[in-house]
């Protein structure tokens, strides 16, 4: 039977947060109003804090900086944060576990909370071809209109997604010999759950212990920045 790895992105095949970075560097490049995104991305940390985040809300606030920009100039700003920012946190660590589940032949996808314009280039940039996240809406020109596109990909919303994608494909979990996830957040223990392998990769502070009670493997990739 063929088997399945799933990765989550930020913090766990990647040091660092894509969605934090990107809206950092709009703001050091001049794309935004520095001022007005930092405090209303500092309301939404707070409610993440808090446990109140209404993810809509959220992926909407930050489809909306998207849809500022026409899609070639945001196409442009994307590869300079390629290459100013994502590329020097693609670290070796992570192709190594890659290549484990590659030379498996096992099949292989990331699934993160992060919209896909953010996150496309970056699994492209590890080899990764599948990629599960949260989607935007576009208009008839490819622009982004602001608007998402179907339920988050979070928490629970990666069950779902994943669901519906091997559904497509006429398959569900139970259909593969094992079933890797690997996380560092307490936020995806929904998928962990589901999964024969669950994996706390660079694990946060309350999934280390959920996993320690659970008798989950715990990895470190690399130090979290």
């Amino acid at each position: 039977m063929p088997n399945i790895a799933l990765f989550d992105l930020d913090h766990t095949l990647i040091p660092i947060d894509s969605d934090y970075e990107w809206g950092q560097f709009l703001c050091r490049v001049g794309a935004v109003d520095a001022e007005a995104f930092a405090r209303r991305n500092a309301d939404f940390f707070a409610q993440y804090q808090a446990g109140t985040l209404d993810p809509v809300e959220y992926l909407e606030f930050a489809l909306g900086t998207l849809a500022q920009f026409p899609r070639q100039k945001i196409d442009e700003l994307h590869q300079q944060f390629m290459h100013e920012v994502i590329q020097p946190a693609l670290l070796p660590a992570a192709f190594d576990l890659l290549k484990k589940h590659q030379d498996q032949e096992d099949l292989i996808a990331i699934i993160t909370a992060t919209n896909r314009f953010v996150t496309a280039p970056i699994a492209q940039a590890l080899g990764v071809s599948h990629l599960l996240a949260a989607e935007p809406e576009l208009d008839a020109a490819n622009n982004i209109t602001g608007k998402l596109l179907g339920v988050p990909t979070s928490g629970a919303g990666k069950v779902i997604h994943l669901q519906n994608w091997l559904a497509k494909q006429e398959k569900q979990l139970s259909d593969f010999g094992s079933s890797h996830f690997y996380s560092d957040s307490h936020n995806d223990i929904p998928l962990l759950e589901v999964v024969t392998h669950p994996v706390a990769t660079n694990p946060n502070a309350r999934l280390s212990a959920h996993a320690l009670a659970k008798g989950w493997p715990q990895i470190q990739l690399f130090d979290k920045q």
